[in-house]
């Protein structure tokens, strides 16, 4: 099946990661629980404007992540869609998006997700489900992602890292479901959401002790949480 053209990703890759590599201190573990081939699905965490970028110039293979739809206007807009990122409404249940993200994953290409819907504290206290939908419609393996150092405590998730900063990254070892057919009942989107659920949390929990880092917590009052 055809997926999301990656020429205009990767160039770009090669680009950003050297800009990102000369700001910031950036410490990548986990690189090889990403399967080198075949679909996959990266749920990260999500604390601050920077995450996108980051995993977008890092990630061991071109991702093409599920950016909110207000980013898709002008140039900002065209370079998403140059480089293979995925329009979704927050508002509403985005079939389009998600079938959109299917399609990526049945080409055996690599999804970008924030299971959380939204910046934030980063522990997965929240847990939106279009991560179990794709998990179950593809049977693509999920690899959980956790990133520390894109924001601090107190600091709006607008902030940029100061240059310098270090970043940490942490892939964690892939949660496969079976893949299920049509029908997919309500039920069985929950189940899977609290596996994954668990899964992912279980993962920041074992990189902050890796680490010895901690999350910057929620965010300050009147910061967005885009």
């Amino acid at each position: 099946m055809t997926g999301m053209p990656e020429g205009g990703m990767r160039f770009m890759r090669r680009l950003a990661r050297g800009h990102f590599t000369r700001r910031w201190d950036i410490h990548e573990r986990g690189q090889g629980n990403v399967p080198e081939s075949g679909p996959v699905i990266l749920a990260s965490n999500h604390i601050g404007w920077l995450d996108g970028p980051l995993l977008f110039a890092t990630s061991p293979r071109p991702a093409h992540a599920l950016v909110k739809e207000e980013e898709f206007h002008g140039r900002t807009g065209r370079l998403l869609h140059f480089v293979g990122q995925i329009k979704v409404s927050r508002g509403r249940n985005d079939t389009g998006a998600l079938r959109r993200a299917a399609a990526v994953l049945a080409a055996g290409q690599v999804v970008l997700i924030y299971p959380e819907g939204q910046r934030g504290g980063g522990e997965f206290e929240r847990f939106k489900g279009g991560v179990s939908w794709l998990a179950l419609v593809s049977g693509a393996p999920i690899v959980p992602v956790a990133i520390f150092g894109t924001r601090q405590p107190g600091e709006p998730a607008e902030t940029r890292a100061p240059k310098g900063a270090r970043l940490d990254i942490v892939y964690g070892k892939p949660i496969r479901l079976p893949m299920q057919g049509w029908p997919r009942d309500r039920g069985m989107i929950e189940d899977a959401g609290e596996q994954i659920h668990d899964h992912l949390r279980a993962h920041i929990l074992w990189s902050k002790n890796v680490l010895k880092r901690e999350l910057p917590g929620p965010l300050p009052r009147g910061s967005s949480d885009g």
